[in-house]
């Protein structure tokens, strides 16, 4: 199980298995909070609580991003509508992670959400690499 929490710990997650990657996007909502995702289905293997304020591009994007409203920490995204089975998709930041030293080891996964939508080539890097 891993744990994360915002700055100011108004706001928690908890992931109860165990990730096979760690996703770096691009996209203009991703790069410019600097985040690291981790995906579930919310309320089975991903938890959050506290209370988030949510943002939703203008252009009616289907993702709702969630961020604490005291320190301002991107917490977490879940897609607006459930899927079919009424499983609803989310990810959490784990670059809020209360045990850095744990996930170091992860592999990162490179997905294109500014240009192309695409995952990338994988190559070595770890999250490791990326916790500057």
């Amino acid at each position: 199980m891993l744990t994360g929490s915002c700055h100011c710990g108004a706001v928690a997650w908890q992931f109860d298995r165990e990730p096979k990657s760690v996703t770096a996007c691009n996209c203009t909502m991703c790069a410019k909070a600097g985040v690291l995702w981790i995906y579930g289905v919310e309320d089975e293997d991903v938890r959050v609580t506290g209370t988030t304020k949510s943002y939703v591009r203008k252009d009616g994007g289907a993702l709702e991003f969630h961020h604490c409203p005291t320190c301002g920490n991107t917490v977490s995204w879940r897609l607006a509508e459930p899927d079919p089975k009424g499983r609803t998709q989310c990810a959490v930041n784990l670059r809020l992670s209360d045990n850095p030293n744990a996930i170091m080891h992860y592999p990162i996964r490179h997905f294109d959400g500014r240009n192309t939508f695409t995952e990338q080539p994988r190559d070595k890097c770890t999250v490791k690499e990326m916790w500057y």
